[in-house]
């Protein structure tokens, strides 16, 4: 099994996916809140259905951990393919343009391929561990910035879990100050494909997923971009925080990160 039949296999699950969502777009779409400010739509369901289908069809062995499905299997030494049908959700139910598919391939609970297209921009980021990462085939890197006051840095407001919500808005109102630009696009696989090809310095986030970041992180780490848990540990993927970026702007946003919200950084240590 090579790394990049993987990746193909990879890249046609989302794009059928891409015609799938396209298809319930076109027609009219269901929606139902399964979570407070968590939705989800029927789209979501169908598309990862059939991510599934061609993913099973080619490895039917293989174990998954995807979104929507009640194939939440936990991540083991085995191959495992982590799906999250549409990152951004709320942006899609709302007719926003930034919505992705992600479909990555875990190997001894590390990342080995990912792929994350962002649907209405057809852009297609991808990463083989090892080899490199690249839009639409382009070769990316994180971005050179080493100026603070020039930095340009996403993040995304939690959905489900406000326990942190006053450290988090004194955090961002230090970043609105010292920043160049703050933004929040609604998908942290976007945000963090954004990071990975230089357009943002960094991202940080709290109450995600691993299907959020399963293949958004390789994909910055292949481009030589740095991916950690808000204790700088290795906690992310499981621990719901991640902060990334080229090496200046992760060590910069993780010395805020926990110098303003120093119980979340405790938390994750347990």
């Amino acid at each position: 099994m090579s790394k990049q039949k993987d990746l193909e296999l990879a890249k046609k699950a989302a794009r059928e996916a891409i015609k799938t969502i396209n298809e319930y777009k076109k027609r009219g779409i269901n929606i139902r809140q399964k979570g407070f400010h968590d939705l989800v739509t029927d789209a979501d369901v169908a598309a990862e259905k059939t991510i599934l289908e061609i993913i099973k069809k080619e490895y039917p062995e293989d174990q998954i951990l995807a979104e929507e499905s009640a194939s939440h299997s936990s991540l083991t030494d085995q191959r495992t393919w982590i799906i999250d049908p549409i990152d951004g959700t709320t942006n899609f139910a709302h007719d926003f343009p930034i919505y992705c598919v992600s479909v990555a391939l875990w190997i001894d609970r590390k990342p080995s391929v990912g792929v994350v297209i962002e649907v209405n921009r057809n852009e297609e980021f991808s990463a083989i561990s090892g080899e490199g990462a690249w839009l639409n085939g382009e070769s990316i890197s994180v971005s050179e910035e080493k100026s603070i006051d020039k930095g340009f840095v996403a993040t995304g407001f939690p959905y489900n879990d406000l326990s942190m919500i006053d450290p988090f808005l004194n955090l961002l109102k230090l970043f609105m100050e010292k920043l160049q630009g703050l933004r929040r696009p609604g998908s942290a696989s976007y945000d963090m494909c954004c990071v990975a090809c230089g357009r943002f310095d960094g991202f940080y986030e709290y109450s995600l997923h691993i299907w959020d970041v399963a293949a958004a992180s390789l994909i910055i780490r292949e481009a030589g971009g740095i991916v950690t848990d808000w204790n700088g540990e290795e906690g992310w993927a499981f621990g719901q925080r991640v902060v990334a970026g080229n090496a200046v702007f992760h060590k910069y946003l993780l010395e805020k990160i926990i110098e303003y919200i120093p119980d979340a950084v405790r938390k994750n240590k347990e």
